[in-house]
């Protein structure tokens, strides 16, 4: 929201107050509480009809400072609030000197000078991060009465900004005007479905406006230096997130909101679905399953979209008997095949579901005002919305649930969710301008509490479309509803990685779009990005999107990424418990894993598939591909073939490649089985080592299918000798050296040759392998 007229005026009818001098400042534990007044004050007479404004500085955890500004404190602090998780035992350091006063929280400091004007300076790990200078921050008012909080924060020459949730539009924010506010409106727009109020600066810090209602972001918009927030009420609360690294940042943010729970393997496979709106019974899905295994295309979760249950139901959480006479016996007979069962739902309650007199008689929909229930006719009937802040109201809602686990469900498809009124009235008594984004996060809790409670802990997962600040403890999210254009598909790859970037440690899109049917050459160029994204769903509106419906070849693109992506298993599920320790994507921006290259800060085409491999897709039908490598000598996982990075490449690649690029100082573990993905990695494990440099160490961790580690796996080397160990390894391991033809002794494995290079098995009992160059 812009109060400004230029520079220099302010809008007709707002009126700016800003902190100008301190009038008291005291020290209370190991924070620091300041009143400052909004004019100098010469004379007792200067303190009369005018504001006194309240900051409070403190940590709660290391390498984050909370700022907390109050205006009136008699304002009611209405719910819902963003949880937030304190370090136990943590205290800031802090410093009261005659000219200013200091806290610091780890490597990151606040600075409040006392004298002259009013100055927040902010430094992170011995660099100046931002800060809040004079007339930055400010109380305003309207004419209409109505009260905001604003906050300006310095913003450098040649600093970008990203995140601020799932957004298709460009990568690099700055210049935008961003409302934190669900929304759906499909991925072509400047609407998302998850809006977060973080953002990470290429300079190494983040921001995170702890306010679950609307926040006005203006990104170097309203005033080109500055990065500006605003809220509406009496009271502005924000973090500011440090660290040494920006990985470092994100740790911090999520350990602050919550660490990503960690998906179960399986999920990682293929997911192929009946599509929406398409005609569907167990015949066909079992003729798209049949079709998969006849053309040894490996499927790992088959989904059944909204009329699974009977329209104008939505929902009942009851099969079309229509359709589904025998569910039971169906869910039964697809996981005797293997398969993992995904059901769509959402939280509204049609007045046609027998579900509906019951949640309005009990009072677990939401109401209106004067007790109406709310209800609407978009998307179906008289649809009611399930008040989640009703204990007795969520357990109703999470019964039915587990009565479709216990039929055999495995995970639910969590739609909707932005489309919240505001005109409404919550059991506890929620402002009901603060649930419309935070409603999302009680919908999507209730459904995973359900999945972990009856699957245990590391089996449960949702795909989840709507979320806000926090929803990375409920995985998986999907990208919403994007086209068969490669338009769509590069705004998808922007969404996935501002998204990353929030805090969010997975993610997932309709491969080939979901509004329409693409020709055959997108169909197989998304394909592969799909399959080299954390998680991979075919999924359509009108049509069905099993690839022989394309062309003969789109099947055996199909066929070659889903086992490539098994075989990638051990790598990505190392990268995928990353996520849920750390906080870091499976998916990354490139400025993530390279912040010191500049070239990297506004790279939108191209990821890392964690810290490994960069994935560039193709967005052109003549397979023409532009992609920037870092420094290094990077290889072609595909072909074997080297590159040297520090610039831009161009190549043209047929549908069954794209660039798949290995760093250098890789050790890739990759598995043995390209049927499935939840297998045993370290059952003939080979570990790729590509472009191990001299005094250079690499690792590959190796992990069980719950999340625990077996042992790391470690290649050193010095001059010509390289040593590999794998201790603690009890099966088969072997070693690939790519790029290397030949080698002149080798200790504890016996020697094979391929194209791709030479092999080592390690002896039997052997952890160890010692290879002369």
């Amino acid at each position: 929201m812009k109060f400004t007229d230029g520079y220099w005026m302010t809008k007709e009818g707002i009126t700016m107050h800003n902190p100008v001098e301190i009038r008291d400042l005291q020290v209370e534990g190991q924070s620091i509480s300041i009143d400052a007044a909004c004019k100098n004050v010469r004379i007792k007479g200067d303190t009369l009809n005018a504001p006194l404004l309240h900051v409070d500085l403190s940590s709660p955890r290391k390498d984050i400072i909370r700022v907390r500004w109050t205006h009136h404190a008699g304002e009611q602090a209405k719910g819902p609030h963003f949880d937030i998780f304190p370090e136990h035992g943590f205290s800031p350091e802090v410093k009261d000197e005659e000219a200013a006063i200091t806290l610091t929280s780890g490597g990151l400091s606040v600075k409040v000078d006392k004298q002259g004007p009013w100055n927040l300076a902010f430094t992170n790990y011995g660099k100046y991060a931002t800060g809040s200078r004079s007339k930055r921050t400010a109380y305003l008012r309207t004419q209409e009465k109505e009260a905001f909080f604003r906050e300006q924060l310095d913003l450098g020459v040649s600093e970008r900004i990203y995140g601020l949730g799932e957004r298709f539009t460009p990568f690099v924010k700055n210049g935008q005007v961003v409302d934190i506010w669900n929304e759906d409106g499909g991925t072509s727009s400047e609407q998302a479905y998850k809006n977060v109020p973080f953002y990470l600066s290429s300079e190494g810090y983040g921001v995170f406006v702890n306010h679950p209602e609307r926040v006005s972001f203006e990104i170097a918009s309203e005033n080109v230096s500055k990065v500006q927030f605003s809220v509406p009420g009496e009271t502005l609360e924000y973090f500011i997130v440090g660290g040494e690294t920006l990985k470092d940042v994100l740790a911090n943010y999520t350990a602050l909101t919550g660490k990503p729970a960690l998906p179960p393997a399986w999920s990682f496979g293929l997911w192929l679905t009946t599509s929406f709106t398409t005609d569907y019974d167990e015949a066909t899905v079992n003729s798209f399953i049949q079709g998969m295994a006849d053309r040894d295309l490996p499927l790992h979760v088959f989904h059944f979209d909204c009329f699974w249950m009977k329209e104008y139901q939505w929902c009942d959480f009851e099969w079309d008997p229509a359709v589904f006479p025998d569910p039971v016996g169906m869910l039964k007979r697809l996981k005797d095949r293997g398969l993992k069962i995904c059901v769509w739902i959402n939280s509204y309650i049609a007045q046609k579901s027998p579900l509906f007199k019951e949640g309005k008689e009990k009072g677990y929909l939401v109401k209106r005002p004067n007790g109406d229930v709310w209800q609407w006719d978009m998307w179906q009937a008289g649809m009611g919305l399930v008040d989640f802040t009703n204990p007795h109201a969520v357990r109703w809602y999470q019964d039915h649930l587990r009565r479709l686990v216990d039929m055999g469900v495995d995970c639910f498809k969590t739609d909707f969710g932005e489309r919240i009124p505001t005109d409404v009235v919550y059991f506890d008594g929620s402002d009901p301008v603060k649930m419309h984004n935070f409603y999302t996060q009680l919908y999507n809790k209730a459904v995973f509490e359900v999945l972990e409670e009856k699957l245990g802990k590391n089996e449960a997962m949702l795909f989840a479309r709507s979320a806000t600040a926090g929803g990375q403890q409920y995985p998986v999210h999907w990208g919403g509803d994007c086209s068969a254009t490669y338009e769509s598909m590069a705004e998808t790859v922007r969404g996935g990685l501002s998204l990353g970037l929030s805090g969010f440690g997975f993610w997932s899109h309709d491969i080939s779009g979901f509004e329409s049917t693409a020709p055959p050459d997108i169909y197989k160029r998304w394909v592969a990005f799909g399959l080299l994204s954390s998680h991979s769903r075919l999924h359509g509106n009108e049509s069905y999107r099993v690839p022989w419906l394309f062309d003969e070849e789109a099947v055996d693109v199909l066929r070659h990424f889903t086992k490539l992506k098994s075989r990638l298993m051990p790598y990505l599920f190392d990268k995928a418990v990353e996520a849920s320790q750390k906080g870091l994507p499976v998916m990354r921006a490139m400025v993530l894993e390279y912040p010191e290259d500049p070239t990297t800060h506004s790279l939108d085409l191209q990821y890392m598939l964690g810290d490994k491999l960069l994935v560039a897709p193709i967005f052109r039908p003549d397979g023409r591909v532009q992609y920037y490598a870092p420094e290094g000598r990077w290889t072609n996982f595909f072909t074997g073939g080297a590159i040297e990075g520090g610039k831009w490449h161009t190549e043209n690649h047929d549908y069954m490649s794209l660039p798949l690029l290995v760093a250098p100082n890789t050790l890739l573990a990759v598995g043995a089985n390209d049927q499935k993905p939840d297998y045993d990695y370290q059952d003939g494990i080979t570990f790729q080592l590509f472009e191990l440099a001299d005094g250079a160490t690499a690792t590959a961790p190796v992990y069980t299918l719950g999340g625990e580690l077996v042992y790391e796996a470690k290649a050193e080397r010095t001059g010509g000798t390289i040593i590999v160990t794998a201790e603690g390894a009890s099966k088969t391991w072997s070693v690939q050296l790519r790029g290397i033809s030949s080698v002149a002794a080798v200790e504890g494995a016996t020697v094979t040759a391929n194209e791709q290079g030479v092999l080592l098995t390690a002896s039997e009992g052997s952890q160890r392998i010692v290879i002369t160059l």
